[in-house]
């Protein structure tokens, strides 16, 4: 290389310069390259890291937005896009006792330990369940307490007050209602059995032509039966039938479809059902797949007030309201069933954004003004405005109010706007909707722009067991009035069940009918839960031994009816003897149906309701008790110090 001769400069002295320049950016480099090494070293690194590492981190994200022009045509279904309840009430029957919950935060850590386990109940559990569990534990060992943001399934056992379980998995000592719930069990094992036989994997089972049935509200997601089975073959300690239905989530449910699957639908089966799966066994599977699937959920709330619509792409995120819904509408039963599990997927994700689409849809309906307190059933997710006085507390609203007095349970009663709305709009339903029939029988009515409407669906029916058991935090001098309340609405439902002894899907009081179906496209049953989780719930807090006779009536006339040579099915009228199947055994017959039989004919502490809240699918969530979570991470810290 020839280097050009500078005026004023010799060759040599050029060279040295260079030679200076060169070790002095030789040092200069390595003294930057320490300093960066170091701030990875130094405590609060990990938002250095982010910085200069973000390409290859994963943060959640939400993709997609409806679009009006999305909105496709939906036939309206037979559960009615929604699954809730209702209200109404009876004939003038004598005070029922209201037996308290006793609902309290745990106190001493010994204390705890000691409810948990009920004496002896972990010894009292299958062998089958017992390794189960302890495979669990093993899965979640390396505690996930070293992360105060990483949910531990151990410190939250710890938390519960009782066993899940129970002392002997629930077992009544009366011989005869023992002998019921073998019953009830016999039936879940049955409908599993031709399930998994005919229409492994499909979504549910048609058993008179013996095949599998998918649907279109699933978005392409399958195995709907199998994910609403898994906590029912659990408590009943089905353990083979249980492991089969894991071993089918594991190698065959897949999330990444691409079809139009309702919102409300998948949030209460698929991930109502593996939260509480994951809950029951701590298999850190079912926590996984939750987790994955409401993530893809959240693209729904894509929509200028964040109120989500009611039909969403899995695989796009794209999202759209339901053809049939009034103006573009969302529906309060729809966006209103979401809190319970996305709170749960906020508990196991450590990500907040769950509770936050939730609470943001509670903030835009305290906003908005309701008419006489009531909260019509449609909402514009564009407007925020309401888009008909439409008010129901079966279809379309039902299960929007059942979601609000359980939100508040489940926050160890820490919740308090949710129990605000809960009980104001308790005495807007009471003061606009309640009726009481010349025959002595109370009701719910539906109301549309102030004009009511005397009729009473099957869905609404579940609002027996919601007031009863949100009597005991309502205003002192009220809560024996709501368990009356809630006692006369059960008695009407139950007056609704017919010569067959299972109920239509709407009934009347008008034209002198006294809770019977007048129409006939109203006197089908498809094997609806929802009068006997108002008998389950009735049952609990007042001992009244009617409810389980009851509920031995409704298990009789499932068998004559109902039960087929390849499943249980449908009838499609209920007022004759001679029946007509419509071949469809639902999924949420195994979910709720059968669950709330087998808990009616158990013992109290099977579930405990000190302990845990059932979604409007039946799958129970446990109650998430802040202080002693955080009690428990400071005992762990404490330890490890």
């Amino acid at each position: 290389m020839v280097f050009r001769k500078l005026p004023g400069v010799s060759a040599s002295g050029m060279g040295l310069r260079l030679s200076q320049k060169f070790v002095f950016l030789l040092f200069l480099s390595g003294l930057v390259t320490l300093c960066f090494g170091a701030l990875f070293f130094l405590p609060d690194s990990v938002r250095l890291k982010r910085i200069f590492l973000s390409k290859t981190e994963t943060q959640p994200v939400t993709v997609g937005s409806g679009s009006e022009n999305d909105a496709r045509e939906h036939l309206k279904r037979p559960k009615d896009q929604e699954h809730p309840r209702g209200m109404t009430s009876a004939k003038g029957e004598t005070s029922t006792k209201l037996k308290s919950l006793s609902r309290k935060p745990p106190v001493s850590h010994e204390a705890t330990e000691e409810r948990l386990a009920g004496g002896k109940a972990q010894e009292d559990l299958t062998l089958s369940r017992s390794k189960t569990e302890s495979a669990s534990e093993r899965a979640t060992s390396p505690d996930h307490g070293a992360n105060s943001d990483t949910f531990s399934y151990k410190k939250f056992k710890r938390c519960l007050l009782k066993h899940p379980l129970g002392r002997d998995n629930g077992k009544p000592s009366d011989p005869k209602t023992n002998e019921r719930r073998e019953k009830v069990k016999e039936m879940m094992k049955f409908a599993w059995d031709n399930y998994k036989r005919y229409a492994w994997g499909k979504n549910e089972l048609r058993p008179l032509t013996r095949n599998g049935h998918i649907g279109n509200m699933f978005g392409g997601l399958r195995g709907a039966s199998v994910i609403d089975s898994l906590d029912t073959l659990y408590i009943m300690g089905l353990m083979e039938e249980y492991n089969d239905a894991k071993e089918w989530v594991q190698t065959s449910l897949d999330l990444n479809s691409n079809g139009e699957a309702s919102l409300f639908e998948v949030n209460i089966r698929y991930v109502g059902g593996l939260l509480s799966a994951y809950y029951l066994t701590g298999e850190e599977l079912f926590k996984n797949k939750a987790v994955e699937l409401g993530e893809k959920l959240l693209p729904a709330f894509n929509t200028p007030t964040g109120i989500p619509r009611g039909v969403i792409n899995l695989g796009s995120g794209t999202s759209w309201s339901w053809g049939w819904a009034s103006a573009g509408s969302s529906i309060l039963a729809e966006f209103g069933t979401l809190h319970l599990e996305f709170v749960h997927l906020t508990e196991l994700s450590s990500n907040p954004i769950y509770t936050e689409k939730v609470m943001n849809i509670r903030k835009l309906l305290n906003k908005i003004e309701k008419p006489h307190g009531l909260y019509p059933n449609f909402l514009s997710p564009v407007s925020g405005n309401w888009v008909q006085h439409h008010v129901s507390i079966g279809g379309l609203g039902d299960s929007f109010y059942e979601y609000l007095i359980k939100s508040y349970l489940m926050s160890d009663k820490t919740d308090d706007d949710a129990k605000k709305m809960y009980y104001s709009a308790l005495e807007a339903i009471e003061a606009n909707l309640v009726q009481k029939s010349p025959g002595g029988l109370t009701y719910m009515a539906e109301w549309r722009g102030g004009i009511l409407d005397h009729k009473m669906g099957h869905l609404a029916c579940f609002s027996g067991g919601m007031i009863g058991i949100g009597a005991d935090d309502g205003a002192p001098e009220k809560r024996q009035h709501y368990l009356d309340l809630a006692a006369e609405i059960t008695h009407t439902c139950h007056e609704s069940y017919a010569p067959t002894k299972l109920g239509p899907e709407a009934f009347r009081f008008d034209g002198g009918a006294e809770a019977t179906a007048t129409r006939l496209s109203d006197r089908y049953y498809i094997l609806r839960p929802e009068v006997i989780e108002s008998y389950m719930y009735m049952w609990r807090l007042t001992h009244d031994p009617k409810y389980r006779e009851w509920g031995w009536e409704a298990v009789e006339a499932l068998e004559e009816h109902c039960r087929v040579e390849s499943g249980f099915s449908g009838i499609r009228d209920v007022y004759t003897m001679t029946v007509s199947h419509d071949n469809m055994q639902q999924s949420f017959f195994l979910s709720e149906t059968l669950k709330y039989l087998y808990l009616l004919f158990s013992d109290d502490d099977l579930l405990p309701l000190e302990d845990w809240v059932f979604n409007t699918e039946a799958h129970p969530l446990p109650i998430i008790r802040k202080s002693c979570l955080q009690d428990e991470a400071t005992q762990d810290k404490t330890v490890s110090e």
